[in-house]
């Protein structure tokens, strides 16, 4: 009788490159594009999930990987070493590795724990809520390993709960439902966040990404440097709060949230509340809330613009470009005459040069002047991976807006 130890793993599968496919693979890119396989080991002989060796043209081993053969990153390597393979093992060590850096950066557990390819594991983002973690799978491969991934966090940090908050639109590109569950643990009608000194609630299940936005904590601790004393404060699409308290509780003199959501503005209003703080609220398009605030004479010492993302694929750069320059453009009318506009972008295919460019076009059309004092990026807990762009995404342009001396408008 053969004992189950003494019977061998099945040999992974192998996805052969065409020649010179390899090159950017070897300088540290983990994606595999289907119209880089050679034909004779097509991706779709494999199942969607299934991990397979990658292979240079002349046999060289390039990493482990799991496949979407319908996908046009068909294969995203997880190792590159020939003696790891995709295992338990191997998942969490990677979430120890990433677990350390985000308990050097923070001393309670509020922040993103793995972001995706950065973090050596493609497809998923965990954030830690003190003892809830809220997941995203983006990927079929990565939803195979999903067990591994609740094994390994259980190990890592045993939370009271694991839910998994999968509703982004990447799935649908990878042929995968929007679900949301639970894990493990019961799964609360809302998250507490600790920030600085501040205590929010934000919706889970309702909310947007996992709940929050740990990728703006940095520049929120940012935004303390340059507030002018007393200042009246416009936070536009505010979501729940977070830049607004973060002014208030800094010593702005008032703060007005502006969101298409009334919930959110629940949400504002209530953190507000929960800190000894008090704002107004004011549900609106950011468009037609900065208009009516012209028109109306009304100016504020600090905008900050905080908008989701208007590109989101190569063909919106037009009509996105044209979005952002008319939102500066507008936010800049509401400022007072030495006003500073915080304006953020989270849309990847907007270059932080092209913001730059916007920013000035919009300042130029106003009759304004532009001084960037500072440039902020998402926080280290969202790490940027060097051979992948796409993992740096997030600008934040701190800016001085003054008259343009001897402007006269052409309007």
């Amino acid at each position: 009788m053969i004992a189950p130890a003494d019977i061998a793993e099945p040999a992974a599968p192998t996805l052969r490159l065409k020649r010179n496919e390899e090159r950017r693979i070897l300088a540290g890119h983990p994606w595999v594009f289907s119209n880089e396989v050679a034909d004779s080991t097509p991706p779709r002989a494999l199942g969607t999930g299934a991990v397979a060796r990658i292979e240079s043209y002349r046999g060289q081993f390039l990493g482990h990987a799991y496949v979407n053969p319908h996908a046009l990153i068909c294969a995203r390597i997880l190792s590159r070493s020939a003696s790891q393979p995709i295992d338990p093992a191997l998942i969490e060590q990677r979430l120890r590795q990433a677990l350390a850096l985000r308990e050097r950066l923070h001393a309670r557990p509020y922040y993103r724990w793995v972001f995706g390819e950065s973090d050596g594991l493609p497809g998923l983002v965990l954030d830690r809520y003190g003892e809830i973690v809220v997941g995203q799978i983006a990927t079929a491969g990565m939803e195979a390993l999903r067990t591994m991934v609740e094994e390994a966090v259980r190990r890592t940090v045993a939370p009271a709960t694991l839910f998994w908050k999968n509703d982004s639109g990447a799935r649908t590109l990878e042929g995968l439902p929007a679900e949301a569950f639970a894990a493990f643990g019961e799964t609360p009608a809302d998250l507490t966040i600790l920030e600085q000194n501040l205590s929010f609630l934000a919706p889970l299940q309702t909310g947007q990404k996992t709940g929050w936005f740990y990728d703006q904590r940095a520049n929120r601790t940012r935004l303390q440097r340059f507030l002018p004393a007393a200042a009246r404060v416009l936070d536009v699409c505010s979501y729940v709060g977070a830049w607004g308290l973060t002014a208030l509780a800094s010593g702005a003199a008032s703060v007005c949230c502006v969101d298409s959501s009334e919930s959110a503005l629940a949400y504002a209003r209530g953190n507000a509340e929960r800190n000894g703080l008090a704002l107004r609220t004011e549900r609106a398009d950011a468009f037609a809330a900065l208009t009516a605030l012209r028109d109306s004479g009304e100016r504020f010492d600090v905008v900050i613009l905080d908008p989701p993302a208007f590109i989101k694929r190569k063909k919106d750069i037009p009509r996105g470009q044209a979005a952002y320059r008319k939102l500066n453009q507008l936010a800049m009318g509401v400022l007072s005459d030495d006003g500073l506009l915080v304006s953020c972008s989270c849309s990847y295919h907007l270059s932080g040069e092209s913001l730059l460019a916007i920013l000035q076009a919009a300042a130029r059309h106003a009759g304004r002047d532009v001084q960037v004092l500072e440039i902020g990026g998402q926080s280290p807990d969202h790490p940027i991976h060097p051979a992948i762009p796409e993992t740096r995404y997030l600008k934040a342009f701190f800016c001085r807006i003054f008259p343009e001396v001897g402007y006269t408008s052409p309007l």
